[in-house]
């Protein structure tokens, strides 16, 4: 039988330009940070039950088991976690991202409903730079319903989000004091939906997932700023906007689009540390399409396409996270119902990859999978384990192995890092 998305979500339940790197990796905050000598904060994101003083329906994971977002101190030798305090909130803040100063952390909160109000909410925090404790600053309408990602524009000044069950993307200025403005721009995704067979799912696969509407699920600028890229899954199309940075709206780019085979999904993208090779992650389809990127003209050709599984794989899956190393050698790819991580190597020459193993997640439903600022921890969140899972990561071959720690979080949906002061 098809598994619908509104079933199957139910069911299954960042910076500076390319200097930092960090902007394209949904983990970390300072890249390099080996001679931190301060504690490194883990802020992970949760899908959780509304408050009782809240009247808010979710749309993944009724009623969740996450409490808001859980913070942790991470033990930079080992990569253990010690729990460090829960800022306690009912919708569900899924993805987060922090600035380059690392004072402000921004959510994105997926709720479908505040109120009588059909929309989600992104929210705006204060951090201590002593502790890592929050303090809420603001919480302003997403623009849509169900937000499921969010970024911060290269000038620090703009917040991108794109909202999953709304079809919609938005741009909000950060005020001077770090909170949220009143979005200056809101692009509403339109076109022929794609069909609910992916063009290059696995043999005997019945994946189903976005393919009833538009579903915006990524938005993220490219290296320079100058242009701004989100996914729509239902669509099968990456978007390409110019951006204006001071006026803060999208504008179209000719052309406006490249579409992807038909119900393969687009999900997620991480750039090459070069700025010129750009992958994408189909969640019906479990490929990685290699795509050239051309900064001046913010155009993509596709060159390669790779499935995300092991050869000989049959089945259904639904992909998820997709980063590249931060030296640019390695690409993982999440697995879910696979619940696995794709491991690729990458072509110096020409940024083609290749498939070299996998590493079993430790739990069920990978929703994503982030490194320490270091790189030589990644962290993967396994969504309906209740549980975070720690892998080393060798830096010559790329593998992972299991350390044995696990970091117990309901239903975790992403995280990121932070180096404190002394």
């Amino acid at each position: 039988m098809n598994i619908s998305d509104k079933t199957r979500r139910s069911f299954l339940k960042n910076s500076a330009v390319l200097a930092g790197a960090t902007i394209f990796s949904n983990s970390s905050l300072h890249a390099e940070s080996k001679n931190a000598c301060g504690p490194l904060m883990m802020y992970v994101g949760t899908f959780s039950a509304p408050l009782k003083d809240m009247l808010a329906t979710q749309v993944d994971l009724p009623p969740g088991n996450g409490r808001g977002i859980h913070l942790f101190e991470i033990n930079r030798e080992t990569g253990a976690a010690t729990p460090a305090g829960v800022y306690e909130m009912g919708t569900s803040p899924n993805c987060m991202t922090v600035n380059a100063e690392g004072t402000r952390l921004y959510s994105t909160n997926e709720t479908d409903r505040v109120g009588k109000e059909k929309h989600g909410t992104i929210s705006s925090f204060a951090i201590n730079r002593k502790n890592g404790k929050l303090t809420i600053l603001n919480t302003v309408p997403s623009g849509g319903a169900g937000p499921t990602y969010v970024s911060l524009h290269p000038s620090g000044r703009f917040l991108l989000v794109a909202n999953y069950f709304g079809g919609s993307v938005s741009i909000f200025p950060i005020l001077p004091d770090g909170r949220i403005g009143e979005a200056s721009d809101i692009k509403i995704d339109a076109g022929k939906i794609g069909p609910t067979k992916a063009v290059h799912a696995p043999p005997g696969s019945f994946a189903f997932s976005g393919h009833d509407r538009t579903h915006a699920h990524q938005i993220q600028s490219d290296p320079s700023g100058r242009f701004v890229i989100h996914v729509d899954l239902g669509l099968d199309k990456i978007f390409i906007w110019k951006f204006d940075d001071k006026a803060g709206k999208l504008i179209a780019n000719k052309p406006p689009s490249i579409s992807l085979p038909p119900g393969d999904g687009p999900r997620h993208f991480h750039f090459h540390p070069n700025g010129h090779w750009f992958y994408s992650i189909q969640e019906e389809g479990s490929t990685i399409v290699l795509f050239d990127y051309d900064p001046k003209a913010g155009k993509l050709t596709a060159r390669q396409t790779i499935s995300s599984l092991p050869p000989g794989f049959a089945g259904s899956n639904f992909c998820s996270e997709i980063l590249v190393s931060s030296d640019g050698k390695f690409v993982y790819a999440g697995n879910r119902l696979h619940d696995s991580i794709g491991i690729f190597s990458i072509d110096p020459k020409n940024g083609k990859l290749t498939f070299v193993g996998e590493e079993w997640t430790r739990g069920n439903y990978p929703r994503s999978f982030s490194f320490d600022p270091t790189g030589q921890f990644l962290y993967c969140c396994n969504q309906r384990a209740d549980s975070v899972a720690v892998f080393e990561v060798n830096r010559k071959t790329g593998s992972l192995k299991f350390t044995n720690h696990y970091v117990p979080v309901g239903n975790p949906s992403h995280i990121v890092f932070l180096d404190l002061m002394k």
